[in-house]
C-alpha cells in the first residue's frame, strides 16, 4: 500500500542488534509475546499490542516461544537495517 509492506512474520529466539536509520517501524503482535531490547532498556509487546519504534534506535528482537507479528514499513527496508549477516533477506523475498 503506497510503497509500504505489511509483513507477517513468525519467529522465536533472538534476532540480531540492528538499526533502521531512515524510517520508523510499526510492530503489531498477533500471537505470543515479543521483546524489543534497546541499549538502555526494553519493551514487551503482547498479543494485540502495537509499538512504534522511531528511526535511528538500535534494537534486538526476541521471543521465548514462537511469536507472530505484523510489521508495517516502507517496501525498501531490509530486515536487518544496514547490517549484513546470515539473517539478512532480500526485499520482496518470502523467508
Amino acid at each position: 500500500m503506497n510503497d509500504y509492506h505489511f509483513k507477517l512474520i513468525k519467529f522465536a529466539g533472538d534476532f540480531e542488534w540492528h538499526v533502521h536509520q531512515d524510517t520508523d517501524k510499526v510492530f503489531f503482535t498477533l500471537e505470543g509475546e515479543m521483546i524489543i531490547d534497546f541499549r538502555d532498556g526494553q519493551v514487551k509487546i503482547s498479543k494485540g499490542e502495537m509499538f512504534i519504534l522511531p528511526k535511528g534506535v538500535e534494537m534486538k528482537l526476541s521471543a521465548e516461544k514462537e511469536c507472530h507479528i505484523m510489521l508495517v514499513e516502507p517496501k525498501s527496508v531490509g530486515n536487518t537495517g544496514g547490517t549484513e549477516s546470515e539473517l539478512t533477506a532480500a526485499n520482496d523475498t518470502w523467508i
